[in-house]
């Protein structure tokens, strides 16, 4: 993996990239053209990063001295604050270094599906989407919700959002597959001990640079009267567009724009964004059998555990990292966790 601090390398291949881009061909391949912008901003960044490091690297040195010359207790103190704070980002920067995937700079599409089991399953999804939105917040990442079906007597049965931001998806793309939830339910009288399943999809939100090649032929599209929190235009019109990709199976909803033209254009976004991780995921899993160190993480796999009673513990089953501390995680904290994975598939 290249390091962070490669900063005459990063220098060099940006100089290579503002040639690129000021040649009079530079549009002539637009896909090309998007992916070298993006590396160009990348690299920009951490350079911009590194300067400002060794700015605050230099006040360190300053106050180390003033602290060495007068016997300054105070400045002793500053420099070694100033110093752990900057080995931190340093210690982060490092780490974003696994996110080096061709579409980890891009947004996430998330969508969420319970499992079978009726409201215990809904209620399971629905605090999956809390804890994935809380988590965006907390990473500073906007989000909007797509399509939201509401669960029978609670929860949800389907949730689709987008999550806009830098390295949305290559933060969250590991989060894709079954999580398991074991607790005391709280729709049983008798206080029996259920297990419920919600299942998670994320992908790329892709450019129009990248061709999904998608057959009308192979598309059943359905209206239907929108439900649930979507804005004064939900449960008014049959606006909402439900597209099913027959060949494939994969199913995607749109109930939250202004029209049901609006709706089935967002619809065939998400669809072309499923269609092109799933083509991913199906070369991951190509490469993942020539290597039998790595364990299987195709969709579908039970990635991660929930267990709130007889224990209190969540665990992650790739990783193997696990923690006791559950209600953080649950409220969005999930930074540990998705560490965790990006070194695991890095290393």
């Amino acid at each position: 993996m290249e390091s962070f601090f490669d900063l005459p390398g990063k220098e060099s291949r940006l100089r290579e990239l503002e040639e690129l881009t000021g040649s009079p061909e530079f549009w002539d391949n637009a896909e090309k053209a998007q992916e070298t912008l993006r590396e160009q901003a990348r690299i920009r960044d951490s350079i911009e990063a590194w300067e400002k490091l060794s700015l605050e690297l230099e006040d360190v040195e300053v106050l180390e001295e003033l602290s060495s010359e007068e016997k300054d207790e105070d400045a002793s103190r500053e420099a070694t604050e100033k110093l752990n704070q900057i080995t931190a980002r340093v210690e982060n920067l490092e780490f974003k270094r696994t996110l080096g995937g061709s579409d980890d700079s891009r947004n996430a599409i998330v969508s969420i599906n319970a499992g079978a089991g009726g409201t215990e399953a809904q209620d399971w999804a629905e605090m999956i989407l809390r804890m994935y939105l809380r988590y965006a917040e907390r990473s500073g990442f906007a989000t909007n919700m797509i399509e939201y079906q509401e669960g029978d007597d609670a929860g949800l049965k389907s949730a689709t959002f987008m999550v806009r931001g830098d390295y949305a998806f290559g933060y969250l793309k590991g989060e894709s597959g079954v999580h398991r939830l074991v607790r005391i339910s709280p729709f049983d009288s008798n206080k029996r001990r259920h297990t419920s399943f919600a299942s998670v999809f994320v992908s790329p939100e892709i450019d129009e640079s990248i061709e999904v090649e998608v057959d009308e032929k192979d598309l059943r599209v359905d209206t239907y009267r929108a439900s649930g929190a979507g804005g004064q235009h939900v449960n008014k019109t049959d606006s909402a567009i439900r597209i099913t990709h027959l060949p494939s199976g994969i199913v995607v909803s749109c109930q939250n724009e202004r029209s049901q033209h609006q709706n089935r254009a967002t619809a065939m976004k998400i669809l072309r964004a499923r269609l092109y991780e799933l083509e991913r995921e199906k070369q991951m899993e190509k490469m993942d059998e020539l290597n039998a160190t790595k364990k299987e993480i195709g969709w579908g796999s039970q990635i991660r555990s929930y267990v709130l009673h007889p224990y209190r513990m969540i665990k992650d089953h790739r990783t193997e990292h696990e923690t006791g501390n559950v209600d953080p995680v649950l409220d969005g904290d999930l930074d540990e966790f998705i560490k965790s994975y990006l070194l695991w598939t890095s290393g």
